[in-house]
């Protein structure tokens, strides 16, 4: 009975190359996601920008902003009368 039974390991075969291009894609990809995500959820230091920003030539006019515009009146359609004849 002893003899009946086999335990030698599972014959495996060697991967293909495709296989291992599959299988290191997968693996470089949900690393590429997992980054893109973390840069989502973490923020960013501001500190770079400010240091550009002392470089920068300061004009001796202050910035001008943008006029308001006027706000916009609420078209209602005209109340139409009739013409007598």
């Amino acid at each position: 009975m002893a003899a009946e039974l086999d335990f030698s390991p599972p014959e495996i075969p060697e991967p293909t190359f495709m296989e291992n291009v599959l299988r290191y894609g997968l693996f470089f990809g949900a690393i590429f996601q997992l980054i893109c995500v973390l840069a989502i959820i973490l923020p960013v230091s501001k500190s770079h920008k400010t240091d550009s920003d002392s470089f920068e030539p300061k004009n001796s006019e202050p910035a001008k902003k943008p006029k308001a515009t006027a706000p916009q009146i609420s078209k209602k359609p005209k109340k139409e009368t009739k013409k007598k004849r």
